[in-house]
């Protein structure tokens, strides 16, 4: 059996640590297998609290010496840290400890990946490093030596400015790092290794000269240049919108390739995955370069909202993950289209984050209680805590969000701080009362919004009724603001009324609008201005007419999907065929040359095969997998069809005849192009695409061929091919390997992920490459959730191999089985003995146990 239930943590137990950190000296001497850790720490009595307990975390050290003001001390030790008695008065602490980089294939704390040291410390990877207080409410000024083979370690990199390089001894040399902003140890960053760095510059807006760098292993500096134009176009954007200037002489990227994040904020110093840095137009996609940009833009803008101003304890995440989210979907929304950005954030959101909300990994936007940080990392926190972040703007204003922000940075500078300090700041600059607000971030589940209206004498009324289901964390869920926005359409398409926020606070609440000519058209919850389920009946025609005069384009998109849902659904449960007037709508908008092709190219979307599930559980009924999937590859071929005069058109007029960039207007028309070529690849068996995959001078071109290709059971010469040109670089090969599985038919799908499993360059010790490939599994929804079993068998036997060497990645992998509930009782009962049978582990981790745990309890 597994280890010894973890120790549960709450929120209503915190309590301050007995002392304050003023200042921290490490000192690292790198080796593989033994690097020594010395740190010195410069402590004082907290004066928020009596109790001097001193407790210092550490995990897999071995302690060396330990000193209080020089004189040695014999502390208690356990697995998870030391005590020892100490003075109710400032003292130095000194420690030696031992660690092992090579042996930490958990990648947290001090890791090796490719010969390179590297750190992550996020949540709580510190306490793998040295003895430390690790917690976010302790914040000190570090300094930093690091000492290691000068001809194996060139590059020594730590957080904040450099302050001297030298050498000590024949063969070695050292550096020393000095970061001036108190900082949580979650923060702190160390690389070293042969790196090859792409530098520039920037100057802040006071003049401020800023050293930019971002380090790569030899051989990727060619794909450097679009990472360092989107930190340039950041902190210009930071400056411009919220007033933040950089605030050191340098900022360092690092791309490492065995990380299990996206990237990390280090001050001054980014981790990132090498997947979010890197990238060259014959090598990543549009969508690579646009999750690039978003990602150092959010990991650039932590450098205020969470790191200059970080969080309390660890419940408070969302402070700073919501925010930040938020801003960097901001960001993005003015460097390329608003409409889309907006879309593609409600996909996510939907597929991502609702299911979470409905089912057993359910949790408010700030937890109650953890057992395991790391599992914490959630849609939840970071999406729904985003959208929280963009209901709090819609309500006060433009005006007063940016009044209550240059609060909340001239306040809270410096400080680790709770979401009662962020709702504090819009209550002083607004005068508004935001307790009832506050349930956004104390009650989980999402709200479902039911509508009723109501035509009489030119007065429209609706009346709206929120709901939210009982639920383990929320047994009585109370009420919740919702920003309602709102438009009235006449029945020539006119908008009699333009969009107008309703501001809903009761369980029941009913709004009028006066003076109308004739009963309109509602087009409710425009730019999806809440995170809820809106549940209102509305027949084909209503949504086609809104469809085709919508003039809020996400409530334009959203009748488009609604007609799509609706029919997908009819046809999986009923056999029905396919609904015309969804044909026929999403043909007229295809036929508008007036709109971004990118807008267009999101139409031709459908739910997603899980998104459909949850749609149809929610309905009362039981889904099946293979009859989605079947209603799914049925609808898409009624399409081409409809639609076959029309795309031959469609795909050649989204040919880009210039040279390759990036941008939006490109990336609009390569994107409509290939949702072009994937109708057309139903009516030509692929030809075209492999007319494109030949001709392709980009990876765009190249990849979305090939994936027709694959969708038309052909494309094997294309596939070797692609291989054979790719083998050698990394990312590509994730890409080869995700696109077998996602475009595999249902019935194949567990034996081609096993087949690739068993290849030469499946490294399933890579976080990047077994996402891509397991991962990739789990999004084949038919495939996965095969009736035999099979499925599950496969994602439960690489579980149970991968958690003893990477629980953070396992665990994660383990919400495939968070929807078990919703299916039949035979594949619910297949589910729950794999589910036992990981649980039934020896040794099985934290992380791990605890994912597994909440799903299977439910």
């Amino acid at each position: 059996m597994r280890d010894a239930a973890p120790t549960t943590i709450y929120l209503k137990d915190y309590a301050p640590f007995g002392y304050c950190v003023d200042n921290v000296e490490l000192e690292f001497t790198l080796h593989p297998t033994a690097t020594r850790v010395k740190s010195r720490i410069a402590f004082r009595p907290n004066p928020e609290t009596t109790d001097r307990t001193f407790f210092l975390h550490g995990e897999q050290l071995k302690l060396i010496s330990a000193a209080i003001d020089g004189a040695p001390v014999t502390p208690e030790v356990t697995d998870t840290g030391l005590t020892c008695d100490a003075p109710d008065a400032p003292f130095t602490f000194e420690a030696e400890v031992e660690i092992n980089p090579q042996a930490n294939t958990a990648l947290e704390g001090l890791y090796m990946s490719n010969g390179m040291y590297c750190t992550q410390c996020e949540a709580e990877g510190f306490r793998k490093i040295t003895y430390y207080p690790d917690r976010p409410d302790v914040m000190g000024v570090f300094t930093v030596r690091i000492t290691a083979p000068q001809d194996e370690m060139p590059v020594l990199l730590s957080n904040g400015n450099p302050e001297g390089m030298g050498s000590d001894a024949p063969d070695t040399h050292y550096a020393v790092w000095h970061d001036p902003w108190p900082k949580p140890a979650y923060l702190f960053a160390l690389v070293a290794g042969h790196l090859i760095a792409h530098e520039d510059s920037f100057t802040t807006a006071s003049g401020k000269h800023v050293k930019l760098a971002i380090w790569v292993r030899p051989g990727d500096e060619h794909k450097c240049a679009f990472a360092m134009e989107a930190l340039k176009k950041s902190m210009t954007w930071d400056e411009e919108v919220y007033g933040r200037e950089y605030d050191l002489d340098e900022f360092n990227i690092v791309a490492v390739d065995d990380f299990n994040m996206g990237a990390m904020e280090n001050k001054g110093l980014n981790i990132f995955n090498s997947s979010a840095v890197l990238a060259s137009p014959e090598t990543a996609t549009d969508l690579n370069f646009e999750r690039i940009e978003a990602i150092v833009a959010h990991e650039y803008f932590h450098n205020w909202t969470g790191n200059r101003i970080t969080c309390r304890d660890w419940f408070q995440l969302c402070l700073k993950e919501g925010l930040t989210v938020y801003r960097d979907a901001q960001f993005t929304a003015d460097m390329r289209s608003a409409p889309v950005k907006r879309i593609n954030d409600v996909i996510d959101l939907r597929g991502r984050q609702f299911p979470e909300d409905q089912g057993p990994l359910s949790h408010p936007v700030r937890p109650e209680s953890f057992q395991e940080i790391n599992n914490f990392y959630t849609a939840t926190v970071y999406e729904k805590g985003a959208e929280v972040i963009g209901m709090l703007k819609r309500l006060v204003g433009d005006e007063a969000y940016k009044k209550a922000l240059d609060l909340y940075f001239d306040r809270h500078d410096g400080q680790a701080c709770t979401i009662e300090d962020w709702l504090k700041v819009f209550e002083d600059t607004t005068g508004r009362d935001l307790s009832q607000f506050k349930r956004w971030y104390s009650q989980a589940g999402t709200p479902r919004l039911s509508v009723a209206e109501a035509w009489e004498d030119g007065t429209y009324t609706l009346t709206f009724t929120q709901t939210l289901p009982p639920s383990a964390t929320t047994p009585d869920p109370q009420p919740q603001v919702i920003p309602i926005n709102i438009g009235l359409l006449s029945p020539n398409g006119d908008e009699v009324v333009p969009t107008t926020m309703l501001e809903m606070t009761e369980a029941t609440q009913s709004f009028t609008f006066d003076g109308l000519a004739t009963k309109p058209t509602p087009s409710i919850l425009r730019d999806f201005s809440a995170p809820v389920v809106l549940d209102r009946e509305a027949d084909s025609a209503e949504r086609a007419f809104l469809l085709a005069h919508d003039t809020d384009p996400f409530n334009r998109w959203e009748a488009g999907r609604a007609l799509a849902r609706a029919t997908l659904s009819a046809m999986a449960t009923e056999g029905a065929t396919p609904e015309t007037a969804y044909l026929d709508g999403i043909a007229a908008v295809l036929r508008d040359d007036s709109l971004d092709p990118a807008y267009r190219a999101l139409m031709l979307g459908m739910p997603g095969q899980s998104d459909l599930a949850g749609s149809i559980a929610q309905a009362g009924m039981t889904p099946d997998p293979m009859k989605i999937w079947q209603a799914s590859e049925t609808l898409k071929q009624a399409l081409a069809q409809h639609c076959q005069d029309l795309l031959p058109r469609l795909y050649a007029e989204s040919h880009v005849d210039a040279p390759y960039r990036p941008d939006a207007e490109q990336s609009g028309k390569r994107a409509l192009a290939s949702a072009a070529l994937s109708l057309l690849s139903r009516l030509d068996g692929g030809a075209q695409a492999a007319q494109q995959y030949q001709k392709a001078d980009n990876m765009t071109l190249q990849l979305s061929a090939l994936g027709c290709l694959l969708s038309a059971e052909a494309g094997e010469e294309e596939l070797q091919a692609f291989y054979d040109q790719w083998q050698a670089d990394r990312l590509v090969i994730d890409k080869w390997f995700m696109l077998q599985i996602v475009h595999a038919d249902p019935t194949k799908a567990a034996a081609v992920t096993q087949t690739l499993t068993e290849h030469p360059d499946f490294n399933w010790k890579n976080p990047n490459r077994f996402r891509s490939t397991l991962g990739a599994f789990a999004m084949n929804h038919a495939g996965f959730h095969a009736a035999d079993g099979s499925g599950y068998g496969l994602m439960t036997d690489w579980l149970i191999k991968l958690d003893p060497v990477n629980p953070q990645t396992t665990a994660r992998m383990c919400s495939a089985f968070q929807t078990w509930k919703r299916y039949d009782g035979d594949r619910q009962g297949l589910m729950r003995d794999a589910m036992e049978r990981i649980m039934g582990q020896q040794g099985l981790s934290r992380d791990t146990g605890e994912m597994i745990g909440r799903i299977l309890n439910a």
